[in-house]
């Protein structure tokens, strides 16, 4: 084996060992927001969820007005706050 094959080689195993040094060291920095950015991402898949099913607002909102006894206010000033959700959109 030549000198410069036998540096490369060297030099490639330093470099190997070195980032799994650095995978190692990492994955230890990054445990702690494990749980944390697990439970943020959870909440965005909730948010675009709701977002492609809006309708699933509504059905929350007359589910707590029903809920709550004052059905038909509640559900007034949601048709109303619908209605000018579709206008503005529309604008």
């Amino acid at each position: 084996m030549s000198e410069k094959s036998a540096h490369l080689t060297d030099q490639r195993e330093r470099l190997v060992a070195l980032a799994a040094a650095q995978r190692t060291a990492l994955a230890h920095n990054i445990e702690p927001w494990r749980i944390p950015l697990a439970r943020v991402d959870q909440g965005l898949a909730a948010l675009r969820l709701i977002r492609r099913n809006p309708a699933w607002i509504v059905g929350g909102v007359v589910l707590v007005a029903l809920l709550r006894g004052n059905s038909m206010k509640w559900l007034r000033r949601g048709w109303v706050a619908w209605r000018l959700l579709r206008g503005l959109r529309s604008s």
